[in-house]
């Protein structure tokens, strides 16, 4: 299963805490590292969303890799400490999955995790398949140590609940964790403290996205010279996969929407007269490109959601595509 996947990626990643709170499609991330534990990983159920990030957050302080889980509505409880932490920074890899739910089949709203990632100002990864899922929240790890923030992690439901065949570790073992040190200008967020962090937020979010344009998930396939082309990401890839064979349409797949890869999709984009944007949700990739073509002076027509060429609300499908 997609969430089997994604809790044994990360237990892969050597992640030394998990926490989060049930909400479905989320909930079997927990429940399947609980029953892979062998007693060296600290799992918990938190009293609530807020809880199971401030739990993470004072273990990867410590220098330890923590996964955090929950739904997208879960994503609203736990923003306080996120957007703080966004500012402070981590040591160890912290990695939130907000699972959404298109549909929605099983929750109140249809928001999009991509947007609170720009909110936030963090990285976002958006996996297509639970193969990808596994692979993916690994990269996810690396990332958030490299680069000292917090990764949101963005499965949707048919990611969380599909099955497939993935070749894992025949044991697992937490990264050591070296302990927290004190450091007073670097943990506690003095006013001050924000202005210099938000400064070293956006340097690093461009050099990121340059770093993404080579991600091994954001990628073009079909015709080199084609016109026309989709831009897509998550399990909408999957289904465009199907039903583009045999076309001449280039296919652009987006893995990392924020920071944006711009570079990868400006070298895309080159001799694409007409772009359809496909997604989930909100018009993200839609409204992303948009400013892309207008800021490089793109001959590029647009349609997607806001061009109502694509439903704004619910699920894709491989017959609706």
């Amino acid at each position: 299963m997609g969430n089997g996947a994604i809790a044994l990626g990360a237990l892969s990643a050597g992640v030394g805490l998990i926490a989060g709170y049930p909400g479905t499609p989320s909930s079997e991330i927990i429940e399947t590292a609980a029953k892979w534990n062998d007693g060296s990983i600290h799992i918990e159920w938190s009293v609530n969303e807020k809880a199971a990030l401030e739990v993470a957050a004072a273990a990867s302080y410590s220098g330890m890799r923590t996964l955090v889980t929950m739904k997208q509505v879960g994503l609203n409880v736990a923003s306080d400490p996120l957007m703080s932490l966004a500012y402070v920074g981590v040591e160890g890899g912290l990695v939130v999955v907000s699972a959404d739910d298109p549909g929605p089949i099983s929750s109140q709203t249809e928001q999009d995790t991509r947007r609170f990632a720009e909110f936030a100002r963090i990285p976002v990864f958006d996996p297509a398949t639970p193969e990808e899922a596994f692979q993916m929240i690994q990269d996810a790890f690396e990332c958030s140590e490299k680069y000292h923030t917090p990764v949101l992690f963005r499965p949707t439901t048919r990611v969380c609940h599909g099955y497939a065949a993935v070749e894992i570790p025949e044991q697992f073992s937490p990264k050591p964790a070296p302990g927290f040190k004190k450091d007073t200008a670097r943990w506690v967020i003095f006013p001050r403290s924000s202005y210099l962090n938000h400064v070293r937020i956006e340097t690093r979010n461009p050099e990121l996205g340059r770093e993404f344009s080579d991600y091994r998930y954001n990628t073009v396939e079909g015709a080199e010279n084609a016109e026309k082309a989709i831009l897509t990401g998550g399990v909408s890839y999957a289904y465009l996969k199907e039903v583009i064979k045999g076309t001449d349409v280039k296919l652009i797949r987006v893995g990392t929407p924020f920071p944006m890869p711009e570079d990868f999709l400006l070298k895309a984009l080159n001799g694409v007269k007409e772009l359809l944007c496909v997604e989930e949700l909100s018009p993200y990739l839609e409204e992303s490109v948009q400013k892309l073509a207008g800021v490089h002076h793109l001959s590029l027509t647009i349609r997607g959601k806001r061009t109502g060429d694509v439903p704004h609300a619910g699920e894709n499908s491989a017959d609706l595509l």
